[in-house]
């Protein structure tokens, strides 16, 4: 009987029925995340071109501290506020169903913000010049680690919102059968986001305590250990909503129906159990892991991931082709592919997303995450190449196309700018493309990560890294300007669509 009291309305195009208060969570969600973009993108742009000798934009000091609060704003707060507007969109939109606890779901979004807004807080200040990682002993002011605990609690309490919205859903009736497949992604990406916060807390905790003298120090090697099980698997939630968002963009766009749900499920379960085992990469010089121990994951278990991956791979344009094939388009090998719909916005993003996560961020991924290779290749520019191309040119692009389609559904808005909307993923996409695609270029020369400073670098090793390094980091800032043109382009129509879009009544 609570639920029929709900505050509902039916959107005329996709008949859902939305749930007031799961709207108005998604609304906020969404707009913090897109601020925290904004933020980090410019902050991004600043750092590439700093890396761009020529230009050499910050010094040292600045440069680094940027350095921090651009991984937290663009690793952390954009993808996570963002993730969890998907995961209340996957589960009271989605299944037409009310939102479980909406109190629990504001106790989500004042915690993550609070707890970003002191890490950012605490950042420029220079109260915590500790990069990203903030391996102990480096020690940054308690605050600092105080925000990261609240805002990895409240990501928690917003999983814990998804699960207990998806089981009323099923207890009151309101959906029945299987979960649809983007609900069973995000929940996919929701229980990955359990463990891997859950980490950030456990590790974040003692060490609050010992920034704030009440503790003696952590030991380094556990803080490690139980770092990267935050640090890297973040990631891993990236993976898993930006897939459950192609899915639902396929649908969108060209009206594509997996070909085999089943197959697209047991990937998804193969993310749940050995997707995280990749963190291990990070640790293959520590001391207490055996040889044999890394071995074993960076060679053989990692890849039950990448199986994942793959099967995704296949299956999205397997169901994109038989969609348009459907629709006519059966001339030729490419007709389908030739009539597809280039100029919606949505779709751009998804062919660009799966391009530059697959070819440029998965294949990557894989190679660098061996124990050989990574060796090598773990502290020069091929990484950040390969994990800008997963996070931006995969995850980010993802969700820059799906909100095309929540704009109208969740705001009521028509989108502002429609032609520009039209080349915004060019832009961006392409540009990162470039971007990430020259940075791992001049890592392959040896460029080391986080260097503010080539000359220094040349100096203190005695090398010459040669004009074509020089090429390569000017290319990468050509391409990070581009993309960022195409990000100011993303935050300028969100907004405008917000504030002047032509409202649709539903």
């Amino acid at each position: 009987m609570a639920a029929k009291s709900e505050k509902f309305r039916t959107c005329p195009t996709t008949g859902f029925k939305i749930h007031g208060p799961a709207e108005t969570l998604i609304q906020i969600n969404a707009v913090t995340a897109i601020v925290f973009l904004l933020v980090g993108g410019i902050i991004g742009l600043a750092l590439a071109l700093t890396r761009w000798q020529a230009i050499h934009l910050l010094n040292d000091t600045l440069f680094y501290r940027l350095l921090s609060l651009h991984g937290i704003a663009m690793l952390v707060a954009w993808i996570i506020f963002f993730e969890m507007a998907i995961l209340y969109f996957a589960s009271a939109v989605v299944l037409s169903a009310r939102l479980a606890v909406p109190w629990l779901g504001w106790l989500q979004y004042l915690l993550m913000l609070v707890g970003g807004a002191i890490v950012a807080v605490q950042i420029l200040l220079g109260n915590a010049d500790v990069m990203f990682t903030s391996y102990v002993p480096l020690q940054a002011h308690h605050l600092y680690y105080l925000g990261i605990i609240l805002f990895a609690v409240g990501a928690i309490l917003g999983c814990v919102v998804f699960f207990a919205t998806v089981v009323a859903a099923k207890t009151e009736g309101a959906h029945t059968g299987y979960l649809p497949l983007v609900t069973f992604g995000a929940a996919a990406a929701a229980i990955i986001a359990i463990g891997t916060l859950s980490h950030g807390a456990i590790v974040f905790i003692p060490t609050w305590l010992w920034a704030a003298g009440l503790v003696p120090m952590m030991d380094v090697e556990v803080y490690r250990l139980i770092f990267w099980g935050f640090g890297h698997s973040s990631q891993q939630i990236n993976v898993c909503a930006m897939v459950a968002v192609w899915y639902l963009l396929g649908t969108l766009t060209v009206g594509s129906v997996p070909l085999n749900e089943k197959v697209c499920r047991s990937a998804f379960v193969l993310y749940i159990l050995f997707i995280n085992i990749a963190s291990e990469h990070h640790l293959l010089v520590d001391p207490g892991l055996s040889a044999a121990h890394k071995t074993w994951n960076t060679g053989y278990f990692m890849h039950l991931a990448v199986l994942a991956s793959m099967i995704h791979a296949f299956s999205i344009p397997a169901a994109v082709e038989v969609a348009l094939r459907k629709k006519g388009y059966t001339k030729g090998a490419f007709e389908w592919l030739k009539k597809a719909p280039w100029g919606n916005p949505g779709w751009s993003a998804l062919v660009l997303s799966l391009i530059g996560f697959g070819f440029l961020g998965g294949i990557t991924g894989v190679v660098y995450g061996t124990e050989q290779i990574n060796i090598i290749a773990h502290n020069n520019l091929r990484i950040p190449g390969h994990f800008h191309a997963t996070v931006v040119c995969g995850t980010t692009l993802a969700f820059m196309g799906i909100t095309y389609y929540v704009l109208p559904l969740i705001f009521r808005r028509e989108v502002a700018f429609p032609q520009l909307a039209k080349i915004q993923p060019y832009l961006f996409g392409i540009g990162m493309m470039v971007f990430s695609t020259a940075m791992m270029f001049a890592g392959g020369f040896g460029v080391s990560r986080r260097s503010w400073d080539m000359n220094g670098v040349e100096s203190a090793f005695a090398v010459d890294f040669g004009p074509v390094v020089d090429i390569a980091l000017a290319i990468m800032g050509i391409g990070a300007l581009v993309g960022a043109i195409g990000g100011a382009l993303y935050c300028v129509i969100a907004v405008a669509t917000l504030l002047i879009g032509k409202k649709i009544n539903a």
